[in-house]
């Protein structure tokens, strides 16, 4: 039977989940340089119009259909056919099945603009286009189908209350792939590749923050305590995070960072996702502690291998992730989620995320790659030398996100000077 209450709730929880997208833009468009701003917001944008086709075409059914040998979903439910105002019980015993339907496009829609960030300033639009289209299908439809549709790690028992494997450790590794296949991006000597437009950042940050209360509380499918509680964990674990981070840093680089407080806010926000709706708050504390200080050190890292994961995919929604589904198996409480993990004697639920990480990553990371390259074949992955040097926006857009003469100006001398640096 249909709850009003529930109903509007989730109504409401599918359209904060739609802004995460408009923040990320912002949140990416802040932390590139600024001759390719536009470019990652249209990426990051148009996912918003090619996941929301798909999800309705059939990769809504491909992910919730009935199950076809634990593997994928059928196509049942293609073109929203038998997807209505009743509810469906499997998801959703009190709202409409139309809304589960909704709410779950937006996680869609957000997962594959998140690696954008990894290759930011150097990928060719039309290859990009083609990308987020098969990586959906390839890799987040089936993994979707695998832990919430049905598939086999569900039936094996692997719990993910809002998306910390199926969105932020499918799009982290899969960045990974992309950064390993890409390669670094060129920038000139005395080159500012620091992030231009920091109240950017700032404005993503508070967008996703904003948003993300029904990215997690959400996942409750109703308006109980298990919302609440989802709710509640994840502003502490973003809280939490954000000054641990600033703590890390300041100590680390002898100076306060308003960069560091919004990433460390972000990191906390990832890791606390998928534990969300599985522990007490006291563990969010926890979990917001480990978020900063293993994300902090996964980007020190990435930066002593020399890889260019420009915007630090990997290192914020992979590892964290990564680290809040494992953490779930050590802190879930059937009292709060219906399931009890190590501490409250469930060892095997522990064992059972680490398998389920394991698979996601390794499977994440390996079709992306491998679908980088058959995509290079028949479309340049990347933009050519002149063209990333100019910069995205005028190179394949002939559009500027600022009115700076000089700055265009100086960008068409730029080829020339970075040519000969090539050469050599």
């Amino acid at each position: 039977m249909i709850n009003s209450g529930d109903t509007a709730f989730m109504l409401i929880s599918a359209a904060l989940v739609c802004l995460m997208t408009p923040g990320l833009a912002f949140f990416y468009g802040g932390l590139v340089r600024k001759k390719n701003v536009l470019t990652i917001m249209t990426q990051i944008f148009i996912s918003i119009g090619i996941v929301s086709a798909i999800w309705f075409l059939c990769g809504f059914s491909l992910a919730f259909g009935p199950d076809v040998k634990g593997i994928i979903g059928n196509m049942h439910y293609a073109f929203l056919n038998g997807v209505g105002m009743l509810p469906n019980h499997i998801y959703g015993h009190t709202i409409p099945f139309m809304v589960f339907f909704i709410y779950q496009q937006m996680f869609a829609i957000v997962t594959p603009a998140l690696i954008t960030g990894a290759f930011a300033d150097r990928v060719n639009f039309k290859s990009y286009l083609i990308f987020s289209v098969a990586w959906s299908f390839l890799v987040y439809i089936p993994l979707v189908h695998w832990i919430w549709g049905g598939g086999f790690l569900q039936k094996l028992g692997v719990i993910d209350f809002a998306g910390g494997i199926v969105v932020h450790l499918s799009a982290g590794f899969a960045a990974w792939a992309s950064v390993f296949f890409i390669g670094k991006r060129i920038i000139l000597p005395n080159e500012d590749n620091t992030p231009h437009n920091i109240t950017y950042v700032a404005l993503g940050t508070g967008l996703l923050w904003f948003g993300w209360f029904g990215f997690n509380g959400g996942g409750a499918l109703a308006a109980n305590g298990t919302a609440a509680v989802a709710f509640v964990n994840t502003n502490i674990a973003g809280s939490i995070a954000m000054v641990t981070w600033l703590i890390i840093s300041w100590v680390h680089k002898k100076r306060p960072s308003f960069m560091g407080t919004l990433t460390g806010a972000v990191a906390g926000l990832v890791t606390i996702t998928p534990a969300a709706g599985y522990v007490e708050p006291w563990a969010a504390v926890i979990i917001g502690l480990a978020a900063s200080t293993a994300c902090y050190l996964a980007i020190q890292l990435r930066m002593k291998l020399g890889l260019d994961d420009a915007l630090d995919v990997w290192g914020i929604h992979g590892v964290g992730g990564m680290l809040g589904s494992i953490l779930l198996g050590v802190f879930a409480v059937k009292s709060i989620g219906g399931v009890d993990g190590w501490i409250a004697g469930n060892f095997n639920q522990f064992i059972i995320q680490l398998f389920a990480v394991v698979i996601t990553a390794a499977y994440s990371f390996i079709v992306t790659f491998v679908l980088l390259k058959v995509i290079n074949h028949f479309v340049p992955v990347r933009v050519s030398k002149e063209e990333e040097i100019i910069g995205l926006d005028d190179s394949i857009y002939k559009e500027h996100a600022y009115n700076m003469l000089s700055f265009n100006q100086h960008s068409k001398v730029q080829p020339i000077e970075a040519e000969k640096l090539i050469m050599k």
